[in-house]
């Protein structure tokens, strides 16, 4: 299958980790903080963490410490259904395809549930067929994209589709929670908001520059599940993330490459083109420290951290658009995601020019 248009969006509304800072000190969760967690929020939210601005479906900031459950999720109904659509219209513009063309539409998210899920808002918001198959995937984490892109594979390869969209959207803010936890104030400091989509098709368009998919794999280890995941606490989702996330990403990310690599008799010098899962820039160093990468081959996820935080399963989408935009060379391109599980994702792209 080709990935014919790349579309992501993002809330109209983005904080510097600055403003981050002084709203939570505002807040009341702040004053019930010890001195450990104070310290840490100063240290995170303060100093170079590889975030300068997060964009965040909240305005003012200061709701974010309206910490009920039907807040958060009139947050998560509110938003969720916009960014999805928003970030598949562009992938269509991007494709040339008009959403009448659309035999399926396949929406991931890990931080909110709806029913009828997300796929029903989005097929009313882009007007697609009634028949268009619909496919809610939920609880995957930060590395539902690739899943999800395999599974629109899986309908393309049956010949039950000739073009799918593709949609992972994350209103992370609907999860934000304040306590004692360091995992959890390191999560309320690293997500951002954002979805990302993609068109995929049977065929390439002609004259357009895309990717083709040519092999995946996954790799899951729930011995280490309780590493990354949310659980319920209250009535609301607490992201629970520990101090051995970035070395597990390193660590399954250089396994499922080399497995796929191995697999298509290819060297890690063929990769032209690293789309990484930006976690945070301690996994970025990880990934680095593993697989003896230069700054420039993390630059694009890199940059995505910077400018919107860790924006969940939407990142890679983020990452293929701005390597694609920015006309990265052609050839062999390599897609990782990872997250709760855990688990981790491969994808060997080959991107040629139009």
């Amino acid at each position: 299958m080709f990935l014919t248009g790349i579309g992501t969006a993002t809330p109209a509304t983005r904080y510097t980790q600055a403003q981050c800072h002084e709203a939570l000190q505002r807040s009341p969760q702040y004053a019930r903080l010890g001195r450990p967690g104070r310290a840490l929020l100063q240290r995170l939210l303060s100093r170079s963490n590889g975030i300068d601005m997060r964009a965040l479906a909240l305005d003012p900031l200061d709701e974010a410490f309206l910490a009920e459950p039907d807040v958060l999720h009139r947050r998560f109904a509110r938003h969720a259904p916009q960014l999805a659509a928003a970030a598949a219209r562009e992938a269509l513009r991007e494709a040339a395809c008009d959403a009448r063309e659309i035999d399926g539409v396949i929406v991931s998210t890990c931080t909110g549930y709806l029913c009828p899920g997300l796929t029903s808002y989005v097929i009313e918001a882009l007007n697609l067929r009634a028949d268009a198959i619909a496919l809610d995937l939920v609880g995957q984490g930060c590395g539902a994209a690739l899943p999800n892109l395999r599974t629109a594979e899986a309908y393309i390869a049956s010949g039950r589709a000739d073009r799918m969209l593709s949609i992972c959207v994350e209103v992370c803010s609907a999860a934000f929670y304040i306590d004692d936890d360091p995992g959890v104030l390191v999560s309320a400091c690293l997500f951002g908001d954002g979805a990302g989509a993609a068109v995929v098709s049977r065929d390439r368009v002609p004259g357009r520059a895309c990717a083709q998919w040519r092999a995946a794999e996954t790799l899951t280890d729930p011995a280490h599940r309780d590493a990354l995941r949310f659980e319920t606490r209250e009535g609301m989702l607490r992201n629970i993330l520990t101090p051995a996330v970035p070395d597990l990403a390193a660590e399954y990310a250089e396994r499922v490459l080399d497995d796929v690599l191995r697999r298509e008799g290819l060297t890690r010098e063929a990769i032209r083109t690293w789309i990484w899962h930006a976690g945070g820039r301690t996994v970025l160093e990880a990934l680095q420290r593993r697989l003896g990468l230069d700054p420039e081959h993390v630059k694009h996820s890199a940059e995505v951290l910077r400018e919107l935080g860790n924006v969940s399963s939407a990142c890679v989408y983020f990452v293929l658009q701005r390597a694609l935009r920015n006309g990265c060379a052609p050839g062999w391109w390599w897609m990782s995601s990872f997250g709760a599980g855990f688990t981790c994702h491969g994808a060997l792209l080959d991107v040629r020019a139009a």
